[in-house]
Parts: C-alpha cells; structure tokens; sequence
C-alpha cells in the first residue's frame, strides 16, 4: 500500500491533521470518520481512491485532533462540526466535492447535505441512517432503543462515562470494537483516547444536541450512496430501510451481508467498488 500523504489544515483557530492520497487535480472526495475513530480508519480506501485518481483526504475532526478541543460541551454542536467540514473543503481547495462518511460523521455529512447541498457532488454514508430515520426508529422500536442505550450513558456528566471506558485498561473502550478490528487500530486508537481531555472531547459530539436523538437534518437533494452492515449491532435495518424516505435524489442503498458496524476498517474491500462506481456516476 502506498505511504499516505500527512496534511496539517487550518480552519479558524484549530488545526487539523489529517491524511491525503491521490493527485492535486484528481476529483476531491472528503473523509469523515465517526466515533472512537480517527483519519488513519480511511486508509485502505484512502489509498483506493488515490489509485483511481480522485484526491482523497481524511481529517482528524474536532475533539480529536489535539490542536482542535475547545472546553465547552456547546462548541460541539452538529453545526459546528457541519462548519469545520465546509472549512476543510475550503482549505484543501475544494468547490464541490464528494463526501464520504462514517457513524458520526455521517451525521455530520447528512446535516450538511441538506443544508448545503451546492457543495457536494455526492454523499456516500456507512452505517449511520439518516438522523430523522434514525430518530423516529429510536421512538417506536424498542429494540432500537436498547441498542442505543450506549448514547445515553455517554451523556452523562461528570466523567462517569470516561471513568467506566478507560477503567481497566480501557477494556470497555475496547470491548466497543466488538474484536472486529485488528489489534494495533485498537491499541493506536486507545492510546491517542486516552491523551488528557481527548476522551471527554469526542464523548462531547453526544453531550451537545438538546436530546439523546436529536441531530436535525433535512431532506437530501444530493445523489447518495447509503451502505450498511447486516451485523451492525448500534443501528437496526428499520432506520436503515427508511432513509430512503429522506432522499429526493438519486439514491441506492445496499446491504453488506455479515459486516458489523465499522466498516471502513472491516470490509474495506467491499465498500471501495460501491463508492468508486458512485463517485464515476456523479463526476461532473
């Protein structure tokens, strides 16, 4: 695989790593990881779309970057995060570009597709439903309450939920991974985790909204690629299925039989084909 581009991007008063493949001129696709990761999950697609020609750049977000953690619990808030994602676009030089994004960057990227939809060529989201589809499934499934018991408990206040995730070694922050990423992802992602205010920055993308959730997009008027794991343990095919309810353009939803929740890391190889055939369709 070949060795990844390291970028530093400013964006106001925060600075950003964050990790490149591809030429300068090639199509321009963002890379949004979600929670506990970081712009290192992206790489083998990194390196696919590089190969294909696209410009592709991964960014460690707010709260996960060490040059990006303000103290507040509000500076955390999904237009924030929607704004640091325009404000990378915009330092790399993008116009309209590709998205492609996972778990809470996929809220992050549905909340900035319908909010700005001039922007984007196309979305791509792994796993996450669109936040209403998500929302609504929360209040009538009580399955999908229940798998979504951990989002509550990461609200509470006070470091109880730091404390119980690094206690032990941080065996429950690794329990989290559910054994379906390699050992050293882990160990890499536990040990940045475990940085002085690291933690409680990035449990602070669920400790902003008003509720539980409570992330409000609108409806998408950009073409999208929605992928999702068969085994995904936090997000039901209930919200899945119904996300297409929210998509006014262009949309296909395909299910990745027998993959679990982190698929960027586990299934690399089975997402890059759909999102290369969709970034193809959608290249202006």
């Amino acid at each position: 695989m070949p060795a990844l581009e390291q970028l530093t991007l400013t964006v106001g008063t925060h600075t950003h790593g964050a990790l490149a493949a591809g030429p300068a001129d090639g199509d321009p696709v963002l890379l949004l990881h979600g929670w506990p990761e970081f712009a290192d999950c992206w790489t083998p697609v990194l390196a696919a779309l590089g190969a294909a020609g696209a410009r592709a750049v991964a960014v460690d977000q707010r709260g996960y970057a060490p040059g990006a953690r303000p103290g507040g619990v509000g500076d955390y808030a999904v237009p924030a995060l929607v704004a640091d994602a325009l404000g990378f676009a915009d330092a790399l030089g993008f116009g309209r570009f590709h998205l492609l994004a996972h778990d809470w960057g996929g809220m992050v990227a549905w909340t900035l597709a319908a909010d700005h939809p001039e922007r984007l060529r196309s979305l791509t989201v792994l796993a996450t439903p669109h936040p209403a589809a998500l929302a609504a499934a929360d209040a009538a499934d009580p399955e999908q309450r229940r798998r979504l018991s951990y989002v509550r408990a990461f609200r509470r206040p006070g470091g109880a939920a730091e404390a119980a995730l690094l206690a032990d070694g941080a065996a429950r922050l690794r329990a989290v991974y559910g054994g379906r990423l390699a050992p050293e992802l882990v160990d890499a992602n536990v040990r940045r985790l475990s940085e002085p205010g690291a933690l409680t920055a990035t449990l602070n993308w669920y400790r902003a909204p008003e509720a539980a959730i409570d992330v409000r997009a609108g409806r998408i008027a950009v073409p999208t690629l929605f992928l999702w794991g068969s085994e995904d343990v936090a997000l039901g095919r209930g919200a899945a299925e119904a996300t297409a309810d929210w998509v006014d353009a262009d949309y296909r939803f395909e299910v990745l039989e027998g993959a679990g929740h982190w698929l960027p890391e586990e299934v690399p190889e089975q997402i890059t084909p759909h999102v290369l055939a969709h970034l193809t369709h959608h290249r202006p």
